[in-house]
């Protein structure tokens, strides 16, 4: 077995659990490794630290496989690895038979994606190492899972880092475009060939089902409330009342409002009809995904409950904003905000109003994609994550809540909250944090690994200063 020797000065990030092993932590290479084989990595004395894959062309020169010596990545070893993940998602998921099935590095298989939908398996390879196992990945899934088939997505550019083209199609068996899994008692219909990474982000389950506390309790703020009513046949019934005196007959008069922005296939937009939303907004800018979030709202007989906008949330979100500052001017019929602040101008409220927005919600949900996939990118980044909560904040109503992401590794979690903090400040509201969560159990954490703690899940009360 060849070996990489690391440098005496390094820091000791193996010793703690960390799976990569950067090229300039490497001091000199002992043999004759091939690209995407496997090579011993040994301390500057020669002790052994661990075994992993290597390769020549990345930045990332070993990434670690075992803390034992290995000597191969056979079919066997892969069997050994898929049954552990099998044990821990069926513990942790009971019945469920939809879920991430291996997450890299922290189920000790870097490089390697790989989701379940029913029978279906979804596959990235993402590294040199793990596609020269492309056969015996298949040989072990089909041995420990017995799929229907298993579909490739290996179209992500991060292959290109390592050398590899992207590539997509099937490795095995019968694999169907559309598949209908299920989500927290809820039906999802699911494009692995051209939804989003592998079709779906389970990263997000159980802060989806986390919302529910947020989504009942709102019918006071219209005048319903529950009586004891009459009814024509000389029976006397707790009913929803109205400020008129009239039963509500509407089954979600105690429902919120629910805008969710970046829906993709609408899984928030799911959830809160499931625990009772009156109304939801669904928002993306692709209408490709807008399809697929009208299919999944259909399929759970939700269509009365929900409308679909195609837009670009940043251009919605200041647009509805907009309008709220319009009609504040227009209501004061002096030209002078309810803030205190007076235009320049005198408004003239004979004139149609030039903002088309205006809204509000109850609940505003926002679950953008990565803004920063780079560390350089990170200012640009904050910048986009306090527009979008700076915005999403002002169209709360009062005492309501906002549900705010971020799945940017590089944007770490104190930096996300303090760029929120700036965002509140800015809008004059008080938040107050209800829940913090990351992502879901079948994405597990290996302490040490940082790079794996990516996912920030916020749910905020949002409060005026005034």
């Amino acid at each position: 077995m060849a070996s990489v020797i690391l440098e005496r000065n390094r820091k000791k990030r193996l010793e703690q659990g960390h799976p990569w092993v950067y090229a300039s932590e490497v001091a000199s290479v002992d043999g004759d490794p091939q690209a995407g084989g496997l090579v011993d990595v040994l301390t500057h004395q020669g002790r052994f630290l661990a075994a992993g894959y290597y390769n020549p062309a990345s930045q990332i020169r070993v990434r670690i496989v075992s803390q034992a010596p290995l000597a191969a990545m056979d079919t066997a070893f892969f069997i050994e690895r898929f049954t552990r993940c099998l044990q821990h998602r069926e513990r942790f998921l009971p019945g469920a038979d939809a879920y991430r099935f291996v997450y890299g590095e922290a189920d000790f298989l870097p490089g390697l994606i790989i989701d379940r939908f029913g029978e279906i398996l979804v596959v990235q390879l993402l590294t040199l190492g793990m596609d020269k196992c492309r056969t015996e990945i298949v040989e072990a899934l089909v041995q420990v899972m017995a799929p229907r088939g298993i579909y490739e997505r290996s179209d992500v550019s991060v292959r290109e880092l390592e050398g590899l083209e992207q590539r997509t199609g099937v490795l095995y068996g019968d694999c169907p475009r559309h598949i209908t899994v299920s989500e927290n008692g809820l039906k999802v219909i699911v494009d692995i060939e051209e939804g989003q990474k592998t079709g779906y982000f389970f990263d997000q389950r159980e802060n989806r089902a986390s919302i529910a506390p947020l989504i009942k309790g709102w019918g006071g703020r219209s005048g319903v409330t529950l009586q004891e009513v009459e009814t024509e046949d000389g029976d006397k019934k707790i009913l929803p009342v109205n400020k008129s005196g009239k039963p509500v007959t509407f089954p979600y008069w105690d429902g919120a409002t629910v805008l969710e922005c970046f829906a993709h296939t609408g899984s928030f937009t799911l959830h809160a009809c499931k625990y009772g939303a009156k109304k939801v907004t669904c928002l993306d800018v692709s209408a490709h995904a807008i399809e697929s979030a009208k299919a999944n709202v259909e399929l759970n007989g939700f269509t009365d409950r929900v409308e679909f906008v195609v837009d670009d949330a940043f251009a919605f979100l200041r647009n509805q904003v907009k309008g709220l500052e319009e009609r504040s001017e227009r209501a004061t019929g002096t030209g002078e905000t309810k803030s205190g602040s007076k235009p320049a101008t005198k408004t003239d409220t004979a004139k149609p109003m030039t903002a088309g927005g205006g809204r509000t919600w109850d609940v505003v949900i926002l679950d953008p994609p990565a803004f920063a996939k780079t560390k350089s990118a990170v200012a640009g980044a904050c910048r986009g994550y306090k527009d979008i909560n700076l915005h999403g904040m002002k169209l709360v109503n009062e005492g309501g809540y906002l549900v705010t992401a971020s799945c940017s590794y590089h944007m770490q979690p104190q930096l996300f909250l303090d760029t929120i903090a700036e965002a509140a400040k800015d809008a004059g509201k008080v938040l107050r944090l209800i829940e913090w969560r990351a992502a879901g159990k079948d994405h597990p954490q290996i302490l040490g690994v940082d790079e794996g703690h990516y996912l920030k899940f916020a749910i905020f009360e949002v409060t005026s200063k005034k």
